[in-house]
C-alpha cells in the first residue's frame, strides 16, 4: 500500500498524532489540526488555545489559500488610561539574550480556535469533534517534558513562575518541570473537547470568553469582550515568488515574514547558480533594510504587496503535512513566550504578543484594535507545476525568515535531502551582525566588513523548520525536522 503521507513537527507526539490520522484516512487538513491540538501538551510553551497561527493549504489544481487566524490587536471599547505597564522579561539562548515583555498589557486577542474550526469545516474530511480526542487525551494524561522543551522551561522560568495558575502548571510543587517530568493541563483537555463539540463560539461570545476577560479585568489588559466577539479567521491570497524554474507561495501582508522571504528569494533568483554566503547574507540584510517604519505602517494598506515587489524587482512552533492525494498543508502557530496568564476553568495560557519586541518595533501599542500583528511567521510551499513539492515553515521569531530562505535554497538549489537541508548550519543576519553557528560556510563575510556573532552550538535561536517533500520525478515522500527543536518526522 503506497503512503498516505507525511508529517514532520516539532515534537515525536505532535507527528505521531497527525500521522494516525493520515493512517485511518484523514487528508492533510485533518493531520494537521490533530498534530496542532497536539502540540498544545508536547509544546506547551511554544502554542495553545490562546495563542494565534497560520495554516497555509495547497491542493493540486487549485489556487493556495491561507487561513489567516493570528492574533490582533485589543482595545474596542478599553480605556487606555487603565492599561497595566508591560512586564518587561531578559531571556538568555546562551550566546544572545532577547527581552520580551509578559502580563496582563501584553494579551491579544487569540485566533486558534477559530483557525482550527475554519480549516476543519473547509478543507477536513473528518468532524472536528474526532479531531480534537487524542489532543484532550494527551493534555489529561500528560507529556514527558522533551530535553528541548525541559530548556524551554528553563529559559522562560520567570515567565511561568509569573502567576500562581502558570505556576501551578509548570512548576507543581514549586519546582520547575525538568526533562523526563510529565506536563498535563487537564482543564485543556476540557476546552479541546468543548472546540469539538461546540465549534469556537463559547471561545469568542460564550462563557469561556467570559472566564477570559472575567479573569483579566481590572488587571490592565486591553482585551474586551468586543474583541473577542469581533474576531474571525481570514482568507489571504498568497504572496507568489518565482525561483528555479518554481513558484513560491508565502504569507501575505498584514503578516510581514511572507514579503520580506519573497524579496531575498528574488533578489537570490538573479544569481545563475547556489548562493554562496556573502549573497546569501546580503540577500538577508536587504531585506532586513526594508523593514522600515514604512514598511511596517504600508503592511495593512490594500495593494501594499504589489507596489513593494514591483518598485524593487521590477515563542513559535510549525508543522508541515502532505497526503497521498498530494495536498499540502503548513501550519505555524505562537503564544509568543505566553503572558505569564492561565485562565483558571479554561486550561488557557494567553499569549504576549503585544509585548513581543519583534511584532512591534515601531513601539508598543500601536496597533489599533482590530489589526493584526504584523507576524514573521511564514507557513510556505514551492510548487513544481502547480503541485505541492516542499512544504514547509518554522519558529524563532525574526530568524523565521532566514531559517526558511536556507532551507529552500539548500532543498532547490543544493538538491540536499531535506534532512541535510534543515540540520545544516545556519546564519542570520539582524542589526548589522552575522550570527552563526558553528561550521556554517562564513567565507569572505568578515572580509566584506560584516560583523560575525558565532555560537558555541545549535541553538533553536536559530529557528526550527520542519519540512516534507514530494520528489517530483517518483512521488517519494519524504521530510526534515530540526534537531533544534527536538522535531520529529513520519511517512505514514
Amino acid at each position: 500500500m503506497p503512503p498516505r503521507g507525511v508529517i514532520a513537527a516539532g515534537h515525536p507526539v505532535t507527528v505521531q498524532t497527525g500521522a494516525d490520522v493520515l493512517r485511518a484516512g484523514g487528508n492533510a487538513v485533518d493531520a494537521a489540526v490533530a498534530a496542532v491540538c497536539a502540540s498544545f501538551t508536547a509544546e506547551p510553551l511554544l502554542t495553545g488555545l490562546g495563542a494565534g497561527g497560520y495554516m497555509l493549504v495547497a491542493d493540486p489544481g487549485a489556487e493556495p489559500v491561507l487561513i489567516d487566524f493570528f492574533v490582533e490587536a485589543p482595545g474596542r471599547g478599553a480605556d487606555a488610561q487603565a492599561r497595566a505597564e508591560l512586564v518587561p522579561v531578559d531571556v538568555s539562548f546562551g550566546d544572545a539574550i532577547q527581552r520580551f515583555h509578559i502580563g496582563a498589557a501584553s494579551v491579544g486577542c487569540y485566533g486558534l480556535p477559530a483557525g482550527l474550526a475554519e480549516a476543519t469545516a473547509r478543507f477536513g474530511s473528518l468532524p472536528l469533534a474526532d479531531l480534537v480526542v487524542p489532543g484532550a487525551a494527551l493534555a489529561r494524561d500528560g507529556v514527558a517534558l522533551s530535553h528541548e522543551q525541559a530548556y524551554v522551561v528553563e529559559i522562560l522560568d520567570r515567565i511561568v513562575m509569573a502567576t500562581p495558575e502558570c505556576a501551578a502548571l509548570f512548576a507543581p510543587g514549586g519546582s520547575l518541570l525538568r526533562e523526563g517530568q510529565v506536563f498535563r493541563n487537564p482543564e485543556l483537555g476540557d476546552a479541546l473537547e468543548r472546540l469539538g463539540r461546540d465549534g469556537p463560539a463559547p471561545f469568542y461570545t460564550g462563557d469561556v470568553a467570559a472566564a477570559v476577560t472575567g479573569w483579566l479585568e481590572g488587571a490592565g489588559s486591553l482585551l474586551t469582550a468586543a474583541d473577542l466577539a469581533a474576531y474571525e479567521a481570514v482568507d489571504r491570497a498568497p504572496v507568489r515568488v518565482a525561483y528555479r524554474g518554481r513558484e513560491v507561495v508565502l504569507n501575505p501582508p498584514p503578516s510581514a515574514g511572507g514579503t520580506l522571504i519573497a524579496y531575498a528569494l528574488a533578489l537570490l533568483e538573479r544569481a545563475p547558480g547556489p548562493a554562496d554566503p556573502l549573497a546569501l547574507v546580503t540577500a538577508m540584510g536587504a531585506a532586513q533594510d526594508e523593514r522600515t517604519p514604512e514598511f511596517l505602517e504600508g503592511l495593512a494598506e490594500p495593494g501594499f504587496l504589489d507596489r513593494f515587489m514591483a518598485a524593487r524587482l521590477g515563542s513559535t512552533t510549525h508543522l508541515s503535512v502532505l497526503d497521498g492525494e498530494g495536498r499540502g498543508a503548513s501550519v505555524t502557530c505562537s503564544n509568543g513566550e505566553g503572558a505569564g496568564i492561565v485562565v483558571p476553568g479554561t486550561g488557557i495560557h494567553l499569549n504576549n504578543m503585544l509585548g513581543e519586541h519583534d511584532l512591534n518595533p515601531l513601539g508598543f501599542h500601536r496597533h489599533p484594535p482590530g489589526r493584526r500583528m504584523p507576524s514573521m511567521m511564514c507557513p510556505a510551499a514551492v510548487l513544481e507545476d502547480g503541485r505541492p513539492e516542499l512544504v514547509l515553515g518554522s519558529g524563532g521569531s525574526n530568524r523565521i525568515r532566514s531559517a526558511i530562505t536556507q532551507t529552500i535554497v539548500g532543498v532547490i538549489d543544493r538538491h540536499q535531502q531535506v534532512a541535510a537541508a534543515i540540520e545544516a548550519p545556519r546564519v542570520h543576519f539582524e542589526d548589522g551582525v552575522v550570527y552563526h553557528e558553528p561550521d556554517a560556510d562564513v567565507t569572505g563575510l568578515a572580509e566584506a566588513g560584516w560583523t560575525l556573532a558565532p555560537f558555541g552550538a545549535r541553538n533553536l535561536f536559530f529557528g526550527g523548520v520542519q519540512a516534507v517533500r514530494r520528489d517530483p520525478g517518483t512521488g517519494e515522500l519524504s521530510g526534515g525536522a530540526d534537531p533544534r527543536r527536538g522535531g520529529a518526522v513520519v511517512v505514514a
